[in-house]
Order: C-alpha cells, then sequence, then structure tokens
C-alpha cells in the first residue's frame, strides 16, 4: 500500500520555513521531510493492539525480536485445529518503506482475517522506516526476522511455545504487499536455505522508463498509489543519489539474467488490472518465468493498489475473499 494521495514536491520554501528549515520532500497527508532531516508523519490509520473479534477464532499478540532497534512482530495464531502444524507467513506491511505498522488497523483487520480463513500462522513485521532508514535497512531486517524464527524453531523458548509450536516451518513462505512485497522478493533472494515460497501483493517496483500502465496513470481514477507518490517514495527510500533503475527498485535493470540467482522455490504475484503498477508487475512475471523460476499471477479485475486493505467497496470486498481464497490454495500446495 504505498499512498491513497498524491505527492506534491514542494519547491515553495519561503512558503514553507519552519523549525526545522524548509519542506524538501512532502506527500500530502502522509509524510514532510525537512530540511535538516526531521520528518513527520501524520496519523492517518489508526494504530490498534493485537485484538480481534473471538468469532475469528484468532490469538493475536506483539513479540520483541530486537529491541534495540524496536524490530517486532505481530503474530496470528489459529486457535482451531490445535494438533496440526500450519504453514507460516513472514508479511511485511506496505507503505512506500516511509510510512506504515504492523499495527495499522487495516493491517491487522486484513491479516487476521486471512490467517482466519488460509489456517496459517502469520507474523506481522514492524521493520524500520525510510528515510531515516534508507534501503536496504528494511530488507535486512525482514532478513534477520526471518533467521530469528529458524533458530526459534530448533530450540523454541518456553515464551514464544505459544506460537512456534503451532508452525510447520517447512511451510515457510515469505509475503507481502506494495513495499512490503518488494521487501518479501529481496528477503526470499537472500536466503540459504529457500522459502517453500514467495507472495507477492502488487509488488512495488519501478524504473527510469515509464510503462505504459503508469503513462496513463492520471486515467485511473480508481488507482490509490499515483505516479507523483510512487517517485517521491523512490527518493526517500533508495539511497541518495540513485535511480529508479537500481536493483532494490528495480529488479529487471539487468535483465533476465539479473533474476536467475534468486533462491526462490515458486512466486505468486497477485496483480490489479487498475494499478499504475500492472504492467511493471506483468514484466516481472515474465522475466522471473524466462529466468526459469516457478510463477503463478493472479489478476484482480477492476480494482487498484491495496485495494484489499484500503477499499470498502463491495467490489473490493469480493476481490479480497478471491485473494485470500487463493493465498488459501497456494501455501496448502
Amino acid at each position: 500500500m504505498a499512498t491513497i494521495f498524491h505527492a506534491r514536491e514542494n519547491l515553495q520554501l519561503n512558503k514553507n520555513h519552519h523549525q526545522h528549515g524548509p519542506i524538501v520532500e512532502e506527500i500530502e497527508g502522509l509524510i514532510k521531510l525537512y530540511k535538516n532531516g526531521h520528518t513527520e508523519r501524520p496519523e492517518i490509520v489508526p494504530n490498534v493492539p493485537p485484538t480481534l473479534p473471538l468469532e475469528l477464532g484468532i490469538t493475536a499478540k506483539d513479540i520483541t525480536i530486537n529491541n534495540s532497534i524496536n524490530l517486532w512482530a505481530r503474530v496470528y495464531v489459529p486457535t482451531t485445529t490445535a494438533a496440526k502444524l500450519l504453514p507460516v507467513l513472514v508479511y511485511f506491511h506496505g507503505g512506500g518503506f516511509c510510512v506504515g505498522s504492523a499495527a495499522w488497523s487495516c493491517y491487522h483487520n486484513f491479516l487476521g482475517t486471512l490467517s482466519s480463513k488460509a489456517s496459517c500462522v502469520i507474523l506481522s513485521v514492524n521493520y524500520r522506516l525510510a528515510p531515516e532508514n534508507r534501503l536496504p535497512v528494511a530488507y535486512d531486517d525482514g532478513f534477520n526476522l526471518t533467521t530469528w524464527i529458524k533458530q526459534m524453531s530448533l530450540n523454541p523458548p518456553s515464551d514464544q511455545k505459544w506460537w512456534l509450536s503451532r508452525c510447520n516451518f517447512l511451510s515457510l513462505f515469505i509475503v507481502g504487499d506494495s513495499a512490503g512485497a518488494n521487501i518479501a522478493h529481496h528477503v526470499a533472494t537472500r536466503l540459504t536455505e529457500p522459502a517453500k515460497g514467495t507472495i507477492l501483493i502488487q509488488p512495488f517496483f519501478g524504473g527510469e522508463t515509464r510503462t505504459k500502465s503508469e503513462r496513463i496513470a492520471n486515467s485511473q481514477p480508481n488507482s490509490m498509489l499515483s505516479l507523483s507518490a510512487s517517485d517521491a517514495y523512490w527518493r526517500l527510500a533508495l539511497p541518495v543519489g540513485a535511480s529508479r533503475d537500481h536493483p532494490w527498485c528495480n529488479p529487471l535493470a539487468n535483465g533476465v539474467a539479473g533474476l536467475s540467482y534468486a533462491r526462490v522455490a515458486r512466486t505468486m504475484v497477485c496483480v490489479s488490472d487498475l494499478d499504475i503498477l500492472r504492467d511493471r508487475e506483468l514484466e516481472f512475471c515474465d522475466a522471473m518465468a524466462s529466468a526459469g523460476k516457478r510463477v503463478e499471477k493472479v489478476v484482480y479485475r477492476g480494482v487498484g493498489h491495496g485495494f484489499q486493505v484500503l477499499c470498502n467497496s463491495p467490489q473490493a470486498k469480493a476481490r479480497t475473499e478471491e485473494m485470500m481464497a487463493h493465498i488459501k490454495a497456494f501455501i496448502h500446495q
């Protein structure tokens, strides 16, 4: 979920002087970066505690991974089928690498429902955000958490057994949406032992050359991500001075050969047909297949970027139900 607002690059410095200096980058309603490095993020989505309706049959709790860098995760565990070991999903939220939280209500509700419907354990990762922590910090957090999970599985501490005892670690999936899907892809390629699969929901990729769906972005009223916001997120997240053809942004920057190293067993890519990133995601699927990777793509009609967490329309709800069913089928194959 990159944003529901449009970015505006604020160049009217005389109108934006502040105790921290002028605003040098702004995505309206979401984030302001000042010249001295100070960052402001209005609370556009409420943070909620790990509680869920009883009828979902899910226990949710927050666990600390590394207190020194405030790395934590919200864990969702089905309370039914207690004797059965369940697939494990490591999930990265969206937000253009710059905003968002595992405690955001939209993600809490989506993942609690997904855990219930897909019968899986989910760890929703609260990774560090840019621009204070530019890439590859989010990748490092994701990799370290995944490594931590594997270490915990070998010798479960007593205070973590409530969820570790429910996990089938041979069925580990790396998952995310938007910027979180970008993180999932890069974390999965780092693992020395491949996860069983990767699920990329509207992965946030980019490039200097515009695709057709990016060029017609202004004519897509249902798209939740604008091109200006996308560009601003990359300026805030990539190393200073890097272009959108940096491999962290553009996985096809080095052609199909650049994907051949990816140690992934199989990948599912969820594409929204009104998303400005649609064509870039479809190109990624074709390139992965050309690199010899097992790829399944699903296109959701009539919905845009982040519909599963941002939209409450009947159509978005129906497509979200479809997405959850597709995820369930993929992880239980």
